[in-house]
């Protein structure tokens, strides 16, 4: 996967990754847009990222997961910064987590 400085563009620093499975989950202003896993650097299917990156095809990051897009544009990082803009309307809130009694 190519290496990319992310810390130059305006949006990251409301960008931020956690491990998991192997991989890890990134979340732009709290919601989960993708992530990186065996397959690469992967984004869930919105309207905003099948525009950005018509030439990518879904698949399952990992077996029983919601099929999600390779990135394909890890060297253009406006066109990705955009990418992730655009996306973040239409990406599900984040889940208040529950409250152990």
């Amino acid at each position: 996967m190519p290496t990319t400085s992310w810390t130059s563009c305006p949006i990251w620093g409301g960008i931020r990754n956690i491990p998991m499975m192997g991989g890890y989950v990134f979340y732009y202003r709290e919601r989960i847009f993708g992530g990186v896993y065996e397959g690469g650097f992967m984004v869930k299917i919105t309207e905003a990222s099948r525009k950005s990156m018509p030439d990518s095809e879904p698949e399952s990051p990992y077996e029983g997961a919601k099929p999600m897009l390779p990135v394909t544009i890890l060297d253009n990082k406006i066109a990705l910064q955009n990418m992730v803009e655009a996306m973040y309307p239409e990406l599900p809130e984040r889940k208040a987590k529950k409250r152990k009694a």
